[in-house]
């Protein structure tokens, strides 16, 4: 029985690495499809939203739940959306490498913005961690100023992230992880539809893509957001959370590796950037064992 649960154990932790690395490649596909990124976004939603509810077909999983819980998983879905088109309009206007280092700094806006919004104290750990990643946020600032519409658009989606995060993880404790996963997605796509309704960009959506763009886009759809999610949520059974928050934090250097494969010199950064981007990376790194120790203690 215990080798069974090492095996297990072993073969999640693989399958949390291999989700983590498509992770970071969401990035590589933004950089890759030549649509804007509202556009981009809405087909991902669209693509992901199908490709689960295929899922619970196939699987004969129930998606009842109660009107009170669909509002609040419809809303968060805003969320979703506003996070992934700043993300995308990020790398559009500055580079993967930017776009996935500031990302990462959501780290520092969890920790200031969750003992707000669930009214506790901020603690002198989270606060040091936080000055940090500032302190990273400001050589990348001062090293890579033409990508200054970047790294705002990438700290903004950060800040996104973060607030989903945090109702997330209310929200998780009362429904299933990919039911919840499904009604947020397609929140994300209803609000986005009604935003490009808004202002007439889907009624004059032709769906004349390139075929490239039609295969990233069914990647990043089904294989990126789908098939990732539920692989992330499924891993959580047997990896404890540290763990996983460990190798969670792999994805922007996963993103910027595969970057520097598929664009080149283009995702060339000057010294100052590294330096910002590794103080950012060590930070969140050093972020859970910091946890992982206090909550010991």
């Amino acid at each position: 029985m215990a080798d069974s649960s090492a095996e297990s154990s072993k073969k999640n932790l693989i399958i949390l690495h291999l989700t983590v690395i498509i992770w970071g490649f969401t990035g590589v596909l933004g950089g890759l499809i030549s649509v804007n990124a509202v556009q981009m976004v809405w087909h991902r939603v669209l693509i992901a939203t199908i490709t689960l509810l295929l899922y619970f077909f196939f699987s004969k999983k129930s998606l009842k739940i109660t009107q009170k819980n669909l509002l609040q998983y419809f809303l968060t879905g805003g969320l979703v959306a506003l996070h992934w088109i700043l993300f995308f309009h990020a790398i559009k206007v500055s580079t993967v490498s930017v776009g996935l280092v500031c990302l990462s700094s959501f780290t520092l806006f969890t920790a200031i913005l969750e003992p707000l919004i669930k009214k506790k104290a901020i603690e002198i750990g989270d606060i040091t961690v936080g000055f940090i990643i500032i302190l990273g946020i400001y050589l990348i600032f001062k090293f890579e100023s033409q990508y200054t519409l970047g790294i705002v658009l990438g700290l903004s989606s950060a800040v996104a992230s973060s607030l989903f995060s945090i109702f997330n993880s209310t929200l998780i404790q009362k429904n299933d992880a990919i039911t919840i996963g499904f009604y947020e997605i397609a929140g994300a796509f209803l609000w986005i539809t009604l935003y490009r309704i808004a202002d007439g960009s889907l009624v004059n959506e032709r769906f004349n893509l390139s075929g490239a763009d039609w295969i990233y886009l069914f990647l990043l759809g089904t294989i990126c957001t789908a098939l990732a999610y539920v692989a992330g949520v499924s891993v959580m059974r047997t990896l404890s959370a540290f763990r996983v928050a460990l190798i969670t934090n792999l994805e922007p250097v996963y993103g910027i590796i595969l970057a520097f494969f598929f664009f080149g010199n283009k995702e060339t950064m000057s010294t100052g950037f590294y330096l910002g981007a590794g103080l950012i990376l060590g930070s969140i790194f050093l972020y859970p064992i910091y946890k992982k120790r206090k909550n010991k203690n």
